[in-house]
This record gives C-alpha cells, sequence and structure tokens, in this order.
C-alpha cells in the first residue's frame, strides 16, 4: 500500500482514479485545487503525486519544484489532455518521474505507479550509499577520455563553482549536470533543469524570476519562478546559447546580486543557487557577434567542462551499446542478450553525429525488433552499415579485407546479390566472380 495523492480540478475524474487506486489498496487523498495542494504538500509527505499538467491557477509543472523541494523521494507523474512530447520531456527534466497522456488506462496507471514506487523504494534503500542519480552512461567508460571527464567532474562537483559544459548534442550535458549536483553539498535540495531554447522570449522573465497575478494578460495566478524553485539547490540552464540579450542582462544581476523580483512585484526575493549551463556552441564566436554578453560568459564559466563526442571514445562504444541494452530490456520486457558479431565493426566505424542520445534509440529500436537472442545487422538503421559498406568499397579496401566487405553486405541485403552488389558499388556479375573467388556460400534471392 502506498500514499498517493491526486491533483485535478476535474471532480469527477478525480475521483473516479481516486476510486480505482483504492480498490488496488492504495491510501489516497484527492484534491481539486492545485492551491490546496500547495498546503497538503507541505504538511505531509506522499510516496507518489500524481497531478495534471494543465489547472486554471498553478500547473503541474510549477508543482514539481515544490514536491521536490519537499521531499525528493516522492515520485511525480503528469497527467495531461494535451499529450505533446515537448511538455512531456520538460516535465520529466525537472524531475517528474513519468507522464501519462489522457484519457487514462486503467493497466498503465497502475503500471506506472507500480514503477514509481519501485524507482522511489531504490532511491531510499541508496540514500547513504549512493547518489540518487547516477549517470554511469556517460561517465563510466574506459577510455581514457571518459576517465578523465569523470575524474575532473569528481573534483568540481564539491565546490560552489558555476560550470559551463560544452559539447555536442547527445553527449550527456544534462546528465554530467545532475553527476555534479547529487555529488555537491546541495544535493539534499532541488535540482531545476531549464531548456533555454524552449522560453519564448516574451515568457523567460516570468519563467526564471515569476511573476505576480494581474501583472500581464494571461497572468491569472502568482508562479514561482525557476530561481525560488532551485533555491539552496542547482539551476541548470541547457542551451544557454539561446537566451535572448535583454534575458541575459537580468540573469546577469540576478547572478550578482544574488536577488530576484518576480515581474510585477514590488519585493526582492534572496536566492541561493548554484548554476550550471550547457552549450552546444561556441561561445566565443557569440561573443565576438555580439550575441552573448562576455559579463555573463565568465560569470558562469567559472570552470568549464568539454565533453568529448562518442566518435572520439571508440573504447566505449560497446560498453555503452550494452548498457543500453539492459535498459531496453528492462523497459521493454525483453530478454536480448547482446549483439552479433557483425554489429561491433558497425558501430566502431559509424560517426555517431547523434551521440550517445543516437546509440541508445538505435539499440532501443533494435531491442524491440530482435527476433533472437542478439541483435544483428538487420535491426539497426541501413545508413549505419551502408556508409561503411561503400567507404570501404571506395579506395580504402585491400585484399585482406574484402572478403569481409562482401559477407557484410550480403548480410545487410539479406543475401539478395542484387542489393548487395549496390552496396559494394559493384555490378551483379563482378559480385558473382568474387563470390567464387573467394569461395563464399551465399544463399538466397538474386
Amino acid at each position: 500500500m502506498a500514499s498517493i495523492l491526486i491533483i485535478d480540478d476535474d471532480v469527477t475524474f478525480c475521483l473516479m482514479l481516486k476510486t480505482l487506486l483504492e480498490k488496488n489498496h492504495h491510501e489516497v487523498t484527492s484534491v481539486f485545487s492545485p492551491v490546496e495542494a500547495k498546503r497538503i504538500i507541505r504538511e505531509r509527505n506522499f510516496e507518489v503525486v500524481l497531478t495534471d499538467m494543465r489547472m486554471p491557477e498553478i500547473s503541474g509543472l510549477e508543482l514539481i519544484g515544490l514536491i521536490k523541494n519537499q521531499s525528493q523521494l516522492t515520485q511525480i507523474i503528469m497527467m495531461t489532455g494535451y499529450a505533446d512530447i515537448t511538455t512531456a520531456i520538460k516535465s520529466i527534466k525537472q524531475g517528474a518521474f513519468d507522464y501519462i497522456p489522457k484519457p487514462l488506462n486503467p493497466d498503465e496507471v497502475l503500471d506506472v505507479i507500480s514503477n514509481a514506487l519501485r524507482a522511489g523504494q531504490q532511491k531510499t534503500n541508496n540514500t547513504n550509499e549512493t547518489p540518487v542519480f547516477s549517470p554511469a552512461d556517460f561517465l563510466d567508460g574506459v577510455s581514457s577520455e571518459s576517465r578523465q571527464l569523470k575524474e575532473i567532474t569528481g573534483l568540481v562537483a564539491p565546490t560552489s563553482m558555476s560550470v559551463l559544459i560544452s559539447g555536442e548534442s547527445g553527449t550527456g550535458k544534462e546528465y554530467i549536470a545532475r553527476f555534479i549536483h547529487q555529488h555537491s553539498k546541495r544535493s539534499r535540495f532541488p535540482f531545476v533543469a531549464v531548456d533555454c531554447g524552449a522560453i519564448p522570449k516574451e515568457l523567460a522573465a516570468s519563467e526564471f524570476f515569476g511573476h505576480v497575478k494581474g501583472s500581464f494578460t494571461g497572468a491569472i495566478a502568482d508562479k514561482t519562478g525557476q530561481f525560488e524553485a532551485a533555491n539552496g539547490g542547482t539551476l541548470f540552464l541547457d542551451e544557454i546559447e539561446n537566451l535572448a540579450y535583454d534575458i541575459q542582462i537580468q540573469l546577469l544581476r540576478a547572478l550578482q546580486e544574488p536577488m530576484i523580483k518576480p515581474v510585477g512585484g514590488s519585493k526582492e526575493i534572496t536566492v541561493d543557487v548554484r548554476i550550471i549551463s550547457a552549450t552546444n556552441e561556441d561561445l566565443s564566436e557569440a561573443m565576438e557577434r555580439g550575441n552573448f554578453r562576455k559579463d555573463l560568459y565568465h560569470r558562469l564559466n567559472e570552470f568549464q567542462l568539454s565533453v568529448p563526442p562518442l566518435r572520439s571514445r571508440k573504447q566505449d562504444i560497446m560498453i555503452f551499446a550494452h548498457h543500453f541494452l539492459n535498459q531496453a530490456n528492462s523497459n521493454l520486457d525483453k530478454t536480448v542478450l547482446g549483439f552479433d558479431k557483425s554489429i561491433e565493426p558497425v558501430f566502431m566505424d559509424y560517426y555517431w553525429p547523434g551521440n550517445l542520445r543516437e546509440l541508445k534509440n538505435i539499440v532501443q529500436r533494435a531491442t524491440l525488433l530482435a527476433k533472437g537472442e542478439y541483435i544483428t545487422i538487420r535491426e539497426i538503421p541501413p545508413d549505419l552499415y551502408e556508409q561503411s559498406i561503400l567507404e570501404g568499397n571506395s579506395g580504402k579496401s585491400n585484399h585482406n579485407n574484402e572478403p569481409e566487405l562482401i559477407r557484410k553486405a550480403l548480410e545487410a541485403s539479406e543475401y539478395n546479390k542484387s542489393k548487395a552488389a549496390r552496396l559494394l558499388n559493384i555490378d551483379r556479375k563482378t559480385l558473382y566472380n568474387k563470390l567464387k573467388h573467394y569461395n563464399i556460400f551465399a544463399s538466397g534471392n538474386n
């Protein structure tokens, strides 16, 4: 039995969900107003909170910071009729455990709650042993680049320095930011992530500093800004290069004081936050163009971490691939054992423009499609191996690796010799001659 709080202004829906959960032996409290929810959250802790995303006075997103500030162990599940991926990612970035679109499926609700409770229990068990968040996906490689990154990150984490994390998209900058937070003296307080690229310019001040009711059209209630939500903890500013110039000025002032004033408010609020920011661009070029303030750059860049792309950490590729396979098996309820021997050379040769995020997505997709015990070349996107094969046959090949290239092309084309010949950039007759020459048996279609 778990203690669960439901927050939704739809009374009928709220009561139906309460009935469902009570039938499954949970202790359920339901409230129909987010203002009332704020009072209850301050009075007691819940194992799980299910909250509607859009409510008339306070949004579900605004409640995340309040709930996490009260209890880091509470698992938050967002519910919404507006099931767009942008909002889902934003809620999860800010600390939600999961996201369920309305209308709710009862079995899905119970399954998500069960997963949330397991994750919450794991957090409780690890409180005195290891950090709640462990970004091993991105820091525990065996390459010299990964070892150096982990060592430097471990050195800066316990300090109070502002950190600027630079690196290509998909290299895991937010995971590193969370690692720093969890290994700092602020780990008991909130980690609040803000996607600067997703904030409309006209709402940026309200997003960062909050606003008071009636301060502008649409301000129907007081709003807590991200600075206040992160008070005592860490504020992570992702894609910092996307901030408008006038917002950069306001941000700099908030960091220098450090005080904030909600939009339309008359009182300043003292805040204590550590800033970790991230960018996938060269901010020195942005400063030269006049798009980014130098004084803000130096305030954010007390210490800089550069995250290497996956292609420069080849020793780590298969380690990460197996880790993502374990995750995919767990998420998809599969039992794939590993990767066929044809996969490693393809993964090692590929450029990985999307870095770890791309690798994770490819492994997850392949795990879902896998019919046997191992992921084969048939379950990965053709772009990965076609380019590898073409490069191997464009003057770089020799007689030593040509048989392997032919075998790889045959497997990729499911032994369709016409397709294999096109991959190898040769005609079908030449392919037949090479098959005979190298004594390669290849049954299948012509």
